[in-house]
């Protein structure tokens, strides 16, 4: 047995609504769990235009909404080439953030990186709130695939 932790980085376009959610709601299953010790948890984005902006406030009020603890000092950054390697799986939100990140990351060949709702055994994008505002579904999607990922 090993102590190496599986480290997880949830991707989306600008790092400040879905996969910041996706991050500590993560992060919440695993500790209601007792298995935070098994797990390093981050979120990027594949695009920079939201580089070092905090996350978004209508997604900090749905996660206090849900009683899930965020880190206020987080703030978005931008996927390199180099997280391939530092991460096991990358999950991304949407497939437009698979086609943004086949620019950075061109080849998958360690499979690594998937759709969160396929993890749920449906290949479809999580709602992005950022165009329809309704963050609750944004929730319960990824609490949907994040607690199916939990399962495999």
């Amino acid at each position: 047995m090993t102590d190496k932790k599986i480290r997880i980085l949830f991707v989306c376009h600008g790092n400040i609504c879905r996969s910041p959610m996706a991050e500590f709601i993560f992060k919440a299953l695993v500790k209601a769990k007792g298995m935070e010790n098994l797990y390093h948890v981050e979120s990027a984005a594949v695009s920079d235009e939201e580089y070092g902006n905090p996350i978004y406030p209508p997604a900090k009020r749905c996660l206090n909404q849900h009683g899930v603890l965020f880190d206020p000092a987080k703030t978005a950054r931008t996927i390199t080439g180099a997280d391939y390697e530092r991460f096991d799986r990358i999950v991304c939100m949407d497939s437009s953030n698979l086609r943004w990140l086949s620019r950075i990351i061109p080849d998958d060949t360690q499979k690594k990186v998937r759709l969160l709702m396929s993890y749920t055994g449906r290949k479809r994008d999580v709602a992005d709130p950022w165009y329809t505002g309704d963050f609750e579904t944004t929730f319960q999607d990824i609490l949907e695939g994040c607690e199916a990922m939990l399962r495999q």
